[in-house]
């Protein structure tokens, strides 16, 4: 669990996941109960503001009350340079869109999204890894949320 995790977001209503990569942004979103995370889309990083205007479109689509970000620390649990520019640009969506975000460990997320596609056809798996691996993020999330954690 990252530092962050500790913001609260509502405990009902839907929550947009985003696994924040360097080219990609994967998007996972659960129901209104909070008990189940579903991989949406894979946005192709574009520009800032392009990116965040999709992002506000998915947002509004799907009525959603709060973000989860995966924040990839590092094995000691710092912060390297991929968590801060993962955070950052978790931040700008969070301001933009005014919702509350929660960064939220990341570790294994694309090991276990990898293991879920093992039997999709190929070109599913290239396309849909960094949906699983935000539905990863948020269903852990979640799950830990549901237990007090």
């Amino acid at each position: 669990m990252s530092e962050a995790a500790a913001v609260l977001l509502p405990a009902a209503g839907r929550l947009l996941a985003l696994d924040v990569g360097e080219k990609r942004v994967g998007v996972a979103v659960c129901d209104e109960m909070q008990t189940l995370a579903t991989p949406l889309t894979v946005l192709q990083r574009r520009s800032r503001a392009e990116d965040l205007e999709r992002l506000a479109r998915l947002a509004l689509e799907q009525r959603v009350v709060g973000l989860v970000a995966g924040h990839p620390l590092n094995v000691d649990g710092s912060a390297g340079p991929q968590a801060q520019q993962a955070a950052r640009y978790a931040r700008r969506v969070a301001g933009h869109l005014a919702l509350p975000l929660a960064l939220w460990d990341e570790y294994g997320s694309s090991q276990e999204a990898a293991a879920r596609l093992a039997h999709a056809p190929k070109q599913r798996r290239r396309m849909a890894l960094d949906a699983e691996a935000a539905a990863v993020i948020l269903q852990d999330y979640l799950d830990r949320s549901r237990q007090g954690q």
